[in-house]
């Protein structure tokens, strides 16, 4: 089963920071990273920047279509008003059959806000009590949503790259 986790940071510089923290989890085998983007919303700014990683990802990851489709639910449907409301509401629907409900994306949406960044994983077979505790020391809000195996099994057949 894998594991879509946000990590929240107070400032707009930390999720790219931690980026090492994670890299380090995985060689020491307390994580295993399918997937990921880094979201860094700098003041001032009026959308976030998204970047994906696929330097740390394996193969068969879900790429740049899901995340430019979940982070455009969360980050810039609301921007674009009612015009695509019902666009919107069609997708999110989608979503949550993928296991990614309207709850998650709108816990996200109120926390991930200009000043702030995101780090969002998609990872299975993580020692949590390890993993978290790698984490204490960033001020990091952990925001995470389990997708059980039929779910994964959807998400990957309507993202993976190349298959």
């Amino acid at each position: 089963m894998a594991t879509l986790t946000v990590w929240r940071f107070p400032s707009a510089t930390g999720a790219e920071e931690a980026l090492a923290t994670l890299k380090k989890l995985g060689r020491q085998e307390l994580i295993k990273v399918q997937d990921g983007a880094v979201i860094t919303w700098p003041e001032g700014a009026r959308k976030p920047k998204t970047r994906h990683l696929s330097d740390m990802t394996d193969m068969g990851a879900l790429g740049g279509a899901f995340w430019g489709f979940l982070l455009g639910m969360i980050f810039f449907v609301p921007l674009l008003g009612a015009a695509v409301g019902a666009a919107g509401g069609a997708l999110g629907g989608h979503l949550a059959h993928l296991g990614i409900d309207e709850g998650f994306i709108k816990q996200v949406r109120e926390k991930v806000t200009p000043g702030t960044s995101a780090l969002f994983v998609l990872s299975s077979d993580a020692v949590l009590d390890r993993v978290r505790s790698a984490f204490e020391g960033w001020h990091a809000e952990l925001l995470e949503t389990n997708l059980s195996a039929d779910e994964e099994a959807r998400l990957r057949e309507a993202f993976t790259e190349g298959e």
